[in-house]
């Protein structure tokens, strides 16, 4: 309750010295004429902003086809044309300051009208100029609440009431400015740092020459970087000390000694697949576990597997490095498959390898190298004598490339033209003791 009164009684101290002051302005010729020079400002600023805004919008605007630095670098600069009717009444007014203390020696009034230009130029660039919307939404409560208290000269108060305010943490006491200005410049920082993250990735990423894994390896790096370097600054912000860095970091040792040997295995580990590069994003990997699929992702901790159905597997880094992993694939190289089919006893099995060779090279995925395909005797079945026809495709058998059903139609359709029978298993039945009466 006493916090409270002392707040009520503080605001109408203000409001008090507000009243005398507005009083001494009234009487004064003085605040008069400083009047005038403001409003004089205002409709100077409003008519150079009519007359020149156009020619520096048509002059800024680029082209609609224009693409590359210099175009996005006119077109950003272009979104703070609505800046230019306060910013030129600000500078007006700055001149006419000038004048009245040189003829006065006095110019509080129209210090103020300055200091409230100032105010709509941070609400047009709320409203008008920044588009994104955690950037606006900062702006809205704090950049224009700050722009306020500086119109109406209570910085200085404010700042000192909220240094007056602590919270306590154990041992450790913080001010509520102190608070207030970390999270500020912490929103700041990781927004910044988040968007640093997203173009240095974006470039990286875009460079075709380098190897997939050197891109990967690369962006993780950059974000490691980029977001370690906003925690620094803002602990310096904040006040903290940088040697209790050391201290976090024997904590964080501990920690990963007792229970974070996991994620420490698997960070480490997808920094290895990342260096070797021997699976990386677009491989058709196999693992002992059973897990199959495209790496479509390679995190920090994990790898994240598509399996031809559509499905999305997580798996752990490590295991990319303790186990076997069978890699299909290496961004597209050819694979060697291999389809079984059996004829009949009845046939020819001399005639065999050609008809199916010729059948199978004729489909137009079958590759010519490293070799053609391979008709073979594997032996006699109880049924039917066994073959298998071996051909080498560009690409993985996943589900999507249906290579093994396009050689079987075409082993079929060769063996039904060449009336070449397909057994079915054939059983004798022997009954004793004869037929019955």
């Amino acid at each position: 309750m006493n916090g409270q009164s002392q707040i009520i009684d503080q605001a109408l101290g203000w409001l008090d010295q507000a009243r005398v002051l507005a009083l001494g302005w009234a009487a004064s010729p003085a605040a008069w004429s400083q009047l005038a020079l403001l409003v004089l400002s205002w409709g100077l600023a409003h008519l150079a902003a009519r007359r020149f805004g156009p020619r520096i919008e048509g002059f800024l605007a680029p082209p609609a086809e224009a693409r590359g630095v210099i175009a996005t670098l006119r077109r950003f600069v272009l979104r703070f044309l609505p800046l230019l009717l306060p910013l030129l009444a600000y500078g007006f007014t700055a001149i006419g300051e000038s004048v009245t203390r040189s003829l006065f020696g006095s110019g509080a009034v129209i210090a103020f009208g300055k200091r409230v230009f100032l105010f709509l130029a941070a609400r047009v660039l709320v409203g008008k100029v920044i588009r994104d919307p955690f950037l606006r939404l900062l702006g809205r409560y704090v950049l224009i609440p700050i722009a306020a208290l500086y119109a109406l000269g209570l910085t200085g108060a404010a700042a000192a009431w909220l240094e007056g305010l602590t919270v306590e943490l154990g041992n450790i006491t913080f001010s509520m400015m102190a608070l207030i200005r970390g999270g500020v410049a912490g929103s700041l920082l990781f927004w910044l740092g988040t968007w640093s993250n997203r173009q240095s990735a974006d470039y990286i990423k875009g460079q075709e020459a380098l190897r997939p894994a050197t891109r990967e390896l690369a962006a993780k790096a950059a974000e490691v970087a980029i977001f370690g370097l906003a925690f620094l600054l803002l602990l310096s912000i904040i006040g903290i000390d940088l040697t209790t860095v050391a201290v976090l970091g024997g904590a964080l040792g501990v920690g990963i000694g007792l229970g974070l040997q996991q994620i420490a295995a698997n960070f480490i580990s997808g920094i290895i697949l990342l260096v070797e590069g021997q699976t990386t994003v677009g491989d058709y990997v196999e693992l002992d576990g059973g897990e199959a699929g495209t790496i479509v992702k390679m995190t920090a901790r994990s790898c994240i597997l598509e399996t031809f159905d559509g499905r999305w597997i997580v798996v752990p880094n490590e295991h990319f490095i303790t186990t076997r992993v069978v890699n299909y694939s290496d961004q597209g190289s050819a694979n060697r498959y291999e389809v079984a089919f059996s004829v009949s006893y009845d046939t020819d099995i001399n005639t065999v390898p050609g008809i199916i060779t010729a059948a199978v090279a004729a489909l137009p995925f079958v590759l010519d190298k490293p070799e053609g395909p391979d008709c073979e005797l594997k032996g006699f079945g109880e049924s039917g004598i066994d073959f298998v026809v071996e051909y080498w495709v560009q690409g993985i058998d996943d589900g999507r490339n249906k290579y093994a059903s396009a050689v079987l139609f075409a082993v079929w359709n060769a063996l039904k033209e060449a009336r070449i029978e397909i057994p079915y298993p054939h059983r004798v039945i022997e009954l004793k003791g004869g037929l019955p009466a």
